[in-house]
């Protein structure tokens, strides 16, 4: 499955190659309660039509109203929204919400293809827009954070911002790494087994050879990086788990019971872990919602991983803004 940015820009690209004109749209910063996140984009159409979302509607409805009058700027620009009570009510933005949104004119499908192919490659791209000249850049990047402006350049991300290390090529395993591709997780995938590896189907995601501990160090697991064992065989996970909680990865957890997971954590403790780090291990794994099948199971997973991944950007949110505030 694709990202929901890929399907966007996709449609964007169609429209383009058929030779109407747009607009990109992508969330710089937002205050309060604004509805979408840094980094949401949405793409307009010269005659109105739209795809993907920048807020919770009303937004789009008055940009694609100035789509269709003629009255989006023709040159890259910032538009602000919220910023008055007044008009935080008329577009439907919470608690005094303000969105500041990036406006960029589309005429060819060539300017949207670098970011379809690193979204497709699954690979993280910087791209720069130059609010004077027009001119873009792209940059292959690692994690690093969320959309900014820079004098007279705004820098976006297109491709997974966070990384997944599934250890176990089982059935779980298998319907975890096509879930999260969609939620823009670069999966990796790592299980020493030969049968396991015979089997694996899963397009997209990223085999990874060698013993799970080994592949953990090989990553250098960083606050982007998620890591999830779900082999079921303490041979494996365990060692993997040892060198995970050790590192800076936001989310490490494995699958079993309760009883499993205290003996687990019983093991864990007789290596050099202090005790903090063995409580950040999530296990059971996942959000409680009563899963059973590997499907179910996979959805409790990701929930959890959206739930953290969601605190940290929240945090980056606010570090962002204080930082604004000081300049």
């Amino acid at each position: 499955m694709q990202s929901s940015d890929w399907e966007v820009l996709q449609r964007a690209s169609d429209w383009l190659q058929q030779g109407y004109r747009a607009h990109l749209f992508t969330v710089i910063q937002t205050w309060g309660s604004a509805p979408r996140l840094p980094g949401a984009i949405l793409v307009v159409r010269e005659d109105g039509h739209l795809v993907g979302s920048v807020s919770g509607g009303c937004i789009e409805d008055d940009l694609a109203d100035k789509a269709q009058h003629q009255q989006l700027p023709a040159q890259p620009a910032i538009l602000e929204y919220g910023i008055h009570q007044d008009e935080a009510q008329r577009f439907g933005i919470p608690c005094g919400g303000q969105l500041k949104i990036f406006a960029e004119p589309l005429t060819q499908a060539a300017q949207l293809a670098p970011m379809l192919q690193s979204l497709a490659q699954r690979r993280l791209l910087k791209r720069s827009v130059n609010l004077q000249s027009g001119e873009v850049r792209h940059q292959p990047v690692l994690p690093e954070g969320l959309p900014y402006l820079d004098n007279d350049w705004f820098h976006s991300y297109f491709g997974p911002q966070w990384r997944l290390l599934i250890i176990g090529a089982n059935q779980l395993g298998s319907v975890l790494a096509a879930m999260a591709q969609a939620l823009d997780f670069h999966v990796m995938i790592c299980d020493p087994r030969e049968e396991m590896r015979a089997e694996w189907h899963v397009e997209g995601a990223d085999w990874l050879p060698g013993m799970p501990d080994d592949v953990v160090l090989d990553i250098a697991p960083d606050p982007h990086t998620a890591i999830v064992a779900v082999t079921h065989d303490p041979k494996l996970d365990d060692m993997a788990l040892l060198e995970a909680l050790k590192s800076d990865a936001f989310y490490i957890g494995a699958l079993g019971s309760v009883k499993n997971q205290e003996k687990r954590k019983q093991r864990l403790r007789s290596f050099d872990l202090s005790e903090q780090e063995v409580n950040r291990l999530h296990g059971p794994v996942g959000l409680r919602i009563g899963s059973r099948t590997p499907a179910e199971i996979a959805v409790s997973i990701l929930a959890e991983l959206i739930q953290a991944r969601a605190q940290l950007q929240q945090v980056g949110l606010a570090q962002a803004s204080a930082n604004l505030a000081a300049a």
